[in-house]
């Protein structure tokens, strides 16, 4: 599966993540052209080599009417030097005019209605009313149009990225000083796993943050993958720390891994009817797996070990209806990491109907097996054996 990893250890802002991105390229030529002729006036857009730390990277710097976003938000707040600020509806008027795909369009309108629902939450209005001030209008489309323009130009299957770095302090913004990380990003970080880390300043901005929020499927660490391309986007400011955003472009395995939950209590007071019509409801809603083991109780009873599978999604559903299914008083919950094989399901043509054939594939391992009930209904139908209605369904 194709996937581009984001390493997030310096925060995300919008130009580093386009500048990341824009290394994984093979030819570059085309985004540099789309995005130089963007009609948006008067803006520059300068690819810069950058070292951070001795490592070589790329720097875009965008410029309004020569002065770069920082210097924008540095004018504003000590000079009273507005620059235009815009809404929600001048923006997406300016979006349609992009020279990119529709596709990309709806992204980046996308990505600004996330800003502007941050902005909106924690200023206590209403999204029609936004005026985006650090998030700008040219310089911030800008850095959103590249994104988006690259994450359709290198079409990966997945995005991940790492806990998000956030920086700690405070920043100089349109509305005065206010902590890091700013409201509106911490509104937009929500849900995704974050630290301060040991860099005073603001790492992650509404842009970067929004960006994330919007592409990123999974937040952790990075998978296993086979790289093909690494690149890194410099940020202006130099730290201790290399300020880069860094992006693997690769391939990862496709066998799933995943987090589930085993949910068991012990029974021995129900009648073997009662426990198989528990397992039964338990299936019905969502449970990946239901099974029981016999065990020894106290006083010597015999009893029933009841266990299932499930995920975080349907813990709570399923708890309930143990409670209200079993004479249990309480349930033991543990965290368990399962490996499953890759399905597919497919239908085969025979003779006597179509048989469903279920594919497992993974770590090296192919798996094909005939639905069972399928088999059953052409054995009952031909008075074949079982064994021979599978012979002649996979040699059909």
């Amino acid at each position: 599966m194709k996937t581009i990893y984001l390493e997030c250890n310096m925060g995300a802002a919008g130009d580093m993540l386009m500048a990341a991105l824009y290394e994984l390229l093979d030819d570059k030529e085309p985004f540099r052209k789309i995005m130089q002729s963007l009609p948006l006036e008067p803006i520059e857009i300068d690819f810069q080599e950058s070292q951070k730390c001795g490592i070589l990277g790329t720097h875009i710097e965008v410029t309004v009417g020569g002065s770069s976003e920082d210097e924008l938000t540095h004018h504003e707040h000590h000079e009273h030097h507005h620059h235009h600020h815009s809404d929600l509806h001048s923006i997406t008027h300016i979006i349609e005019t992009l020279p990119v795909s529709e596709k990309v369009k709806t992204d980046i309108a996308a990505v600004y209605r996330l800003l502007a629902d941050a902005e909106a939450a924690v200023h206590g209005t209403t999204v029609d009313r936004i005026h985006f001030h650090e998030v700008g209008e040219a310089d911030a489309i800008a850095d959103i149009t590249g994104v988006c323009l690259l994450m359709d130009m290198l079409g990966a299957d997945k995005i991940i990225a790492s806990p998000v770095a956030t920086g700690f302090g405070e920043v100089h913004c349109a509305h005065g000083i206010l902590p890091v990380p700013a409201p509106a990003t911490a509104q937009l970080l929500q849900g995704i796993p974050v630290y301060g880390g040991s860099v005073k300043g603001e790492l992650c901005t509404p842009t970067g943050a929004a960006l994330l929020k919007y592409f990123v499927s999974d937040f952790g660490a990075m998978p296993p993958m086979a790289i093909q391309k690494t690149g890194y986007g410099c940020g202006k400011k130099d730290f201790e720390t290399a300020n880069c955003v860094r992006a693997f472009l690769g391939e990862t395995l496709e066998n799933k891994t995943e987090e589930v939950l085993e949910l068991c209590c012990n029974l021995d007071d129900m009648t073997p009817e009662a426990v198989a019509f528990v397992a039964e409801t338990l299936r019905q809603n969502g449970a990946l797996d239901v099974w029981t083991t016999p065990i020894g109780m106290k006083k010597n009873r015999p009893g029933v070990l009841l266990s299932c599978l499930c995920t975080k999604e349907t813990r709570e559903t399923l708890l309930r209806l143990i409670f209200r299914h079993t004479t249990t008083l309480g349930v033991r919950e543990s965290a368990e990491r399962r490996y499953t094989l890759s399905r597919t399901e497919e239908i085969r043509q025979t003779a006597y109907g179509d048989v469903h054939i279920k594919r497992a594939e993974g770590y090296g391992v192919t798996r094909t097996k005939a639905e069972f009930e399928d088999l059953a209904a052409i054995a009952r139908k031909t008075g074949k054996s079982l064994q021979e209605v599978k012979k002649e369904t996979f040699h059909a």
